[in-house]
């Protein structure tokens, strides 16, 4: 996640004092014995020491403190809160409450966390019950796989995810692959974008551990299907910048280029935190026919050891018209993210086409 623009709202925002007390008066006007000032006040207990996450758990946890009503009729309420509710990200928290509340009963809580998906992804509560029962959950997640809804459809596979971001990672499904493999079929030619997304971000993560499953899925299917092209395009994005020739081969970018570079710029030379870094060049065919070509550049950050880390970022992946020629460019700004810290040297930068490192530059970075 990017660094938060100066002045802007943290995150964590999402849940402030005025969204709680909109909480409570949505839960008030569908069950009116509730007690909203001691929602409000266990809700917003501390609130500026918790975080995003902290702060979602806390509205879950208090709902249940306060509501004190059996399971069942708990998700009674909630399913007639859910659409009163502002925000998607904020509905987050319904979902949170079945899994905290509601391992012990299955039936009733996965068709709660199908319902909530629709109102706020339902993608983190969902593996708690993929941790304690996978073979029952994978089984049901199948069925959504070809539900009419896009959200349900979504959950599906992004809740399968073994990798997911801001969730633990699933380990009978990163273990084996196959386990959820008939999710992703079921939906590779899927007409939704929003769930091509999570479709392509599930290869992905399977890549990371078992790369020559991916391809050799992937090989099989009908590359021909816009659809699934896109997807198979998007989730093997790690391995085409790794440079990959059978995820090249993959997009029609296996075959080593003939092209020549004419002009490879990297300016300015020296640069300061929050300065641009400016890529220029310009790709010369070698060759009378059509080339497919993904064209990247890494640059190598320097450490604190000194050592460096190559990090590939996409330029652009296109095809090359014979004997003809291209100019392509590309600003970055250089600034601090949560993800990295930069440090003062020389950084490499190398221009790469279809995996092949055929310029190199360089960079320096001044930091008082």
């Amino acid at each position: 996640m990017s660094s938060t623009p100066e002045n802007a709202p943290a995150l964590k925002e999402i849940f402030n004092q005025q969204r709680l007390e909109h909480i409570a008066d949505a839960m008030l006007a569908v069950y009116p014995a509730f007690d909203r000032q001691r929602f409000v006040q266990q809700a917003s207990h501390n609130l500026a020491e918790l975080s995003l996450m902290q702060r979602l758990a806390r509205v879950s946890q208090s709902l249940h403190q306060v509501l004190e009503l059996d399971y069942p009729t708990s998700l009674e309420l909630l399913h007639a809160l859910a659409p009163r509710l502002n925000n998607r990200f904020v509905c987050i928290f319904l979902p949170h409450y079945v899994a905290s509340y509601g391992l012990h009963d299955f039936e009733l809580s996965m068709a709660a966390l199908k319902y909530f998906t629709r109102f706020g992804s339902s993608e983190f509560a969902v593996r708690h019950f993929l941790r304690q029962d996978c073979t029952r959950s994978l089984a049901l997640m199948e069925q959504w796989a070809g539900d009419p809804d896009e959200h349900v459809r979504r959950l599906a596979s992004e809740g399968s995810r073994p990798r997911l971001p801001w969730s633990f990672r699933l380990e009978q499904l990163q273990a084996d692959p196959q386990l959820a493999a008939p999710i992703l079929e079921h939906l590779r030619n899927d007409p939704s974008l929003y769930v091509r997304k999570s479709v392509a971000n599930h290869l992905n993560d399977i890549t990371k551990d078992h790369p020559q499953w991916v391809l050799q899925r992937l090989e099989g299917w009908p590359l021909e299907q816009p659809h699934s092209a896109w997807i198979a395009r998007h989730a093997l994005r790690s391995l085409i910048k790794q440079g990959d020739r059978r995820a090249l081969a993959i997009i029609g970018a296996g075959a080593r280029p003939e092209v020549e570079v004419d002009r490879f710029q990297v300016a300015p030379g020296q640069l300061r935190l929050g300065d641009s870094l400016n890529l220029s060049l310009t790709l010369v065919s070698t060759s009378p026919r059509n080339q497919r070509l993904v064209v990247d550049y890494a640059i190598d950050y320097v450490k604190a050891s000194g050592a460096t880390a190559s990090k590939v970022f996409k330029l652009k992946t296109f095809t090359l018209q014979g004997l003809a020629r291209v100019e392509l460019g590309r600003n970055q700004q250089i600034r601090e993210l949560t993800t990295r810290r930069h440090y003062p040297g020389r950084h490499g930068v190398q221009l790469l086409v279809n995996g092949e490192c055929l310029a190199a530059s360089h960079f320096d970075l001044l930091i008082p």
